[in-house]
């Protein structure tokens, strides 16, 4: 096998798109960007990415918009907030009110229950509304680590600027600007955005599953256009990233390195195995995942 080249860029493998909106309860107008139902190998080690609005939200009386009471097992969620507010409550007690630019990182591990609604301040203003859902896969000897909740609030979050934009680092390194977020396996999860007509490198370690979701505006790499609501994914060798952006930009960088292990999934659940999967179902309906917190 041939090395690999140092100092290589990486490219362009495909543009990720879903031009199909479907609502989770009635608070998140989603569309799915992308799932490991269709590609499982070749987005690990994440599992979903769920992109919620823009959206805007009339105000509300007397209701709280959002989806109610719900099991995970075997994975991550991690849910960024860009405009609007977002409440958290689960069985691990773990639980409270995020706003743009803040972070719930809930690990669902051995098994949890969680609800997730608008704020009731959010509820009773209404406006605009932009969030992200990403699903992350657990390894095998992680898949029964115990429950835990991460609130990751705008004043823990680092950011790192460079010519032609900046970065908030919500997980993993940008250079040595380290973000907040705990992983089991290593990732990063920046927050960035450009200047019109920036071209810029950014850092991307050689093997990690690379990808590139653009919430607003458009930018161009390998001379295709990605525009909002978009993912570029891009090659696994290289340990950098060109692009150029195409007027005033906001991004969100994503890299993983891969988990090579059986992705098996069903609803809420995602194991290695079908037994697996029969467990969980049989755990949750026999009460195992617990009770929410009170609120």
């Amino acid at each position: 096998m041939l090395p690999r080249k140092a100092n290589s860029m990486k490219t362009l493998e495909t543009i990720l798109r879903n031009d199909t909106m479907h609502w989770v309860g009635d608070g998140f107008p989603v569309r799915s960007l992308f799932s490991y139902r269709e590609e499982a190998d070749r987005i690990s080690p994440f599992l979903l990415f769920d992109y919620a609005g823009p959206w805007n939200f009339e105000p509300v009386k007397g209701h709280t918009r959002g989806v109610g009471e719900h099991p995970h097992k075997g994975f991550e969620t991690v849910t960024i907030v860009f405009d609007g507010e977002v409440s958290h409550r689960d069985s691990t007690g773990g639980g409270g009110a995020i706003g743009a630019g803040e972070v719930q990182w809930m690990t669902a591990g051995s098994g949890v229950l969680h609800e997730e609604f608008h704020s009731p301040g959010y509820s009773k203003t209404g406006g605009p509304f932009r969030m992200v859902q990403l699903w992350v896969n657990l390894p095998a000897r992680d898949k029964l680590t115990p429950p835990r909740y991460q609130a990751i609030t705008r004043d823990m979050i680092p950011e790192a600027t460079f010519d032609g934009g900046r970065a908030r680092i919500v997980a993993g390194a940008f250079n040595s600007t380290i973000g907040p977020a705990s992983t089991f396996t290593p990732i990063n999860l920046w927050d960035v955005r450009l200047v019109a007509d920036a071209d810029v490198s950014l850092p991307a370690p050689d093997g990690h599953t690379t990808m590139i979701a653009v919430l607003s505006g458009r930018i161009t790499m390998d001379g295709e256009s990605v525009g909002e609501g978009e993912i570029a994914r891009l090659t696994r060798d290289g340990d950098g990233v060109a692009l150029r952006a195409d007027g005033d930009a906001m991004l969100l960088v994503l890299t993983g390195e891969p988990i090579d292990e059986p992705v098996v999934g069903r609803g809420p659940f995602v194991m290695n195995t079908e037994d697996e999967i029969r467990e969980a179902i049989a755990e949750f309906n026999s009460g195992e995942f617990g009770a929410l917190a009170p609120s």
